[in-house]
Parts: C-alpha cells; structure tokens; sequence
C-alpha cells in the first residue's frame, strides 16, 4: 500500500469526474482501468497536511480521512498496514488507544514474539477478574443445594437397599453375595439413559440432532477437564480423545468398588443390619486419611474432631446395646452373635476399601474445583454407568468360577425374592448415583459422614417395621452422628468458601499485574 498528499481542488476533481465515470458502453475491463488510472492520478498529486488519500491497488480501496476530530479513528486506520509487510508488522497493536480501551495509559503495550501470549493472558484474567463476588457465593450456595438434595435421595435409597438385602438373605434364603453384587452395580448402567430422557424433556425445544451434539461435546469436554484437571483447555488437550483415560480410571475405580461391595454382601448375613450400616459408614475416617496424601487436603482440627464424633457415635450403635431384660439369647441369636465378629471383620475392611475407592473417585474421575454443578451432576452419572457397563461386562466371569467350586451355587431368585432383589437393585443405583454426585459436588469425607445418617435411619425402620428395640446406644449413637455432620458440613463450607476468596483475589491481582 502507498500513501501520498493530494490538493483538495484535485479531490474535489477526481470526485466530480468518478461521478461521471465511463460511458455505458464500455466493458467492464475498460470500467476498471479508468478507475485504476483515476487512482493513479490522485496519488500522484501534492496536497496540504490536512488530507490524506489512501490508495491500495490490489484491493481498490479508495479512502479519505480528515484531521480534527476524526484524527483518532486516522490513526486506529493507520495502525493496520498491509499484510505484505511482515517486517514491520503491527497485528497485535490494539484497534482502541488505552485510555478508550479503559486501560492505563502509563502501561506501554508489549511487542515481540510474546506479546500474544501476553495479550492472551491478560484478556483472559482481566475477564475472569469482571465476575461478581456475588457470582461465585451464588454458584457455592446452588451446588450445596443441589447436593442437599442427592443426600435426601441417597439416605432414603441406602434404606431400602439395606431393608430388602438383608430380608432376601435371612429371611427368604437367597444368599448369592457376590451375585447380588453382579446384578446391583451392573444396574448402574440404568443411570445415563434415564438422565438423558430427564435432560431431553428438558430441552424439548431443541431438535434431537443439535441436542444429541451439544450432549456429547460437553461430556468430551467434562472427561478432558477430568484428565487434565484444568478448567481451561490447551489446544493439544482439546483435540486430545479422553476415552483412553476414562476407560482405565472406570477400571481402576470399579475394581477398588467391587471389592468393597463385595464385602458387604458377603457380611451381610454374617451380622445385623444395624452394625452392618455402621461399621460400613466408618469409611468417612478412611477417606479423610486417604484424601490428606491423595488429594492434598489439610490436616485440620474441625475436620478431625468431627469425624472423631461421628465414629464414636458408630461405635455406640455397633456394640452400645446389649441384650434386653437380661434374657438370654436363643440359639439362633447365640449363632448369628458368634459370626457377627467375623461379619464385623469383613465389613470392616470393606471400609477400609470404600473409603479408598471414593477418594480415587475424586482423584481421578470427578472435574476439578469451578465447574459448573449442572455438569458435574451430568458426568457423575454418565461414569456411574460406565461402572455398570464395566461391571456387566467383565465381572461376570467369577460367575461360573463360584458356580464349578460350589462356593456360590448360580441359580435366579423367585418368587418375592425376586422383587425385591429388584427394588434392592434399583435402590442400589439410585444411591449410588446420587452417593458419586454428592463427592463431585463436595468431598469424599462429607460424603461418607453425610451417609452415616442412614445408621440412625436404619434403626428406626428396624424398630418400627421389624419390631425392635431402639435402644438408648442406638439414639444416643445417632445423635452423635447427626451432630458430627452438622460440624463436618459447617467446616467443608468455610473452607470451600476461603478457598473461593482465596481464587478471587489471586485472579484480581493477576489482572491488576496484566494491566
């Protein structure tokens, strides 16, 4: 591009003659070279420093810019040169001067090979630094509602799982342990199907084309933030594929779940459904040693404390009551309580386990800290069902092996059994999935000290339903439960809220640095 002076007589001769232009006649090769020669002719001529004709002849480009008052948008022009020359190139010069971009004006602007990763990083902590405080409190008090809501759901589900389980084995001889293991977390692959049908009443409004796309991009981009744990994507980890690392931590976090499940259901018909929910629920003491290495959570003393309470009022519940009126047990109590230590074992280390397998959870497969609630809701499903897919698909094969041993004998309920194997199955997923949001949305050790609710729970439906005793050891023990929650979900508030102070400020002094 070249710029030279012209008169403004001239000016006003070459409008008058392009008013006029060519005849009709001629063709539109001799319509551009009139054109092109009229150019020519403008910038070949002298003017005065109040006008300026800029004339490029790749492009046409005919422009006049005037002095005075317009001298800013003169200058915005200028500050784009032609793509040609690469020398002197000014692409990263801001279109706005610094004070009508409300920046500084003492800040020179960056030049050189880095100033767009410069531009880039401010643009971006300047944005992020905008958003209200009042935003995030907004968005810190929406996610505590919404696991508010999956704990309700999850304590009522856990109940009803444990009623039925413990009916099926003890009262109606159905004991297949690890085959009700089989068909419960195999049931998990139930979860992504219904939360799609909710999310497309949802979205009715959208065609089932641009519904399905948008459904998917965000669990492509949920599963990369899960695997890189940044909220902000690089270009390599965008259209880098997540399904590698999503299959090998379904794998790693289904083994560990198996495990303990297993547990479970073997000491279910070994113990009381009572001492089987608390000791189980001691996993919130192992969560919380695993997250202090695993998820490099603090050693704080509320956090302690708290969870100290909640296994004593375990313990009371656990081995608190003793015999009613001093009668002596009856020989099927006297073998039940003879397997109930050996029950007490295995589901004690199943705790140990479980405590283990949430934390892993949140190492490796929940989004890191900022995401928005609505996706972590959506992901922890779909990854609840890949624990189903997995589950149905590789977990089958102790099947046959416990079937050939005799060690479990194959054979399919009936009758009752198999009904409320049935609702014990769907009660299971509805925990489980509702159990996977509450982690995501908050931390292991809430988590499991939030379940220990359904100790309390428990005992009442086994006093009301099934005629016994709610011993003082069981309210007393409950209501230490209910108060460790209390304190544990106070403590895991204020520091999710110092921790979005804490991220608040350090973006607000990244962008006053970048400004």
């Amino acid at each position: 591009m070249t710029s030279t002076p012209a008169s403004e007589g001239d000016i006003g001769r070459i409008h008058r003659d392009r008013s006029v232009g060519p005849s009709p006649g001629c063709s539109l090769h001799q319509r551009r070279s009139s054109a092109q020669e009229e150019f020519r002719r403008a910038a070949s001529l002298s003017t005065s420093s109040e006008h300026r004709v800029e004339f490029d002849d790749n492009r046409h480009a005919f422009r006049t810019s005037l002095s005075g008052d317009d001298q800013t948008d003169d200058e915005m022009a200028l500050a784009r040169p032609s793509i040609s020359r690469q020398a002197e190139s000014r692409s990263n010069v801001p279109l706005l001067k610094d004070e009508r971009r409300g920046r500084q004006q003492n800040v020179p602007f960056v030049r050189g090979a880095d100033s767009r990763a410069v531009s880039n990083a401010s643009r971006r902590s300047s944005f992020r630094s905008k958003t209200p405080d009042y935003d995030s409190e907004r968005a810190t008090r929406r996610k505590y509602v919404i696991a508010s809501f999956f704990l309700v759901l999850s304590l009522i589900s856990f109940t009803v799982q444990t009623q039925t389980a413990v009916f099926i084995q003890q009262e109606l001889g159905w004991d297949k342990p690890y085959c009700m293991l089989y068909m419960t977390h195999g049931s998990w692959v139930c979860l992504w199907p219904v939360q799609l049908l909710i999310l497309r009443i949802q979205k009715r409004h959208l065609s089932w084309a641009a519904f399905w796309r948008r459904h998917v991009y965000l669990l492509r981009t949920t599963a990369q933030m899960v695997e890189s744990q940044d909220l902000h994507l690089t270009s390599r980890e965008s259209h880098k594929s997540p399904i590698p690392y999503i299959i090998r931590t379904t794998a790693i976090v289904t083994t560990a779940l198996t495990v303990a499940g297993g547990s479970w259901y073997v000491a279910v018909n070994l113990t009381t459904g009572s001492d089987l929910t608390a000791i189980y629920n001691c996993s919130a003491f192992f969560a919380y040693a695993f997250s202090i290495p695993l998820l490099n959570d603090k050693l704080r003393f509320d956090k302690v404390f708290s969870v100290g309470v909640a296994i004593i009022g375990v313990i009371i519940v656990a081995y608190g009551g003793g015999h009613p009126d001093g009668i002596p047990p009856s020989e099927t109590e006297a073998e039940k309580a003879s397997n109930r230590t050996l029950g007490n074992l295995i589901i004690g280390a199943g705790s140990v386990l479980y405590g283990l397998y949430e934390v892993l959870y949140k190492r490796l497969a929940c989004p890191p800290e900022g995401t928005s609630p609505g996706r972590g809701v959506i992901f922890a499903n779909t990854f609840a069902s890949l624990i189903g897919i997995f589950t149905l698909l590789v977990l089958w094969i102790p099947l046959p092996i416990l079937h050939v041993f005799g060690w479990e004998t194959f054979e399919w309920p009936q009758g009752e059994a198999r009904w409320l194997l049935f609702i014990s199955t769907i009660s299971n997923a509805t925990f489980s999935g509702s159990f996977l949001v509450l982690i995501s949305l908050t931390s292991p050790v809430l988590s499991s000290v939030a379940a220990l609710l359904t100790i309390f729970l428990v005992a009442l439906v086994d006093w009301k339903w099934n005629n016994k005793e709610l011993s003082g050891a069981s309210i007393t023990g409950g209501i230490l439960i209910i108060i460790a929650f209390l304190l544990l979900s106070w403590s895991t508030y204020r520091e999710m809220d110092e921790e979005r102070r804490r991220r608040l400020e350090e973006e607000g002094s990244d962008a006053e640095t970048d400004d």
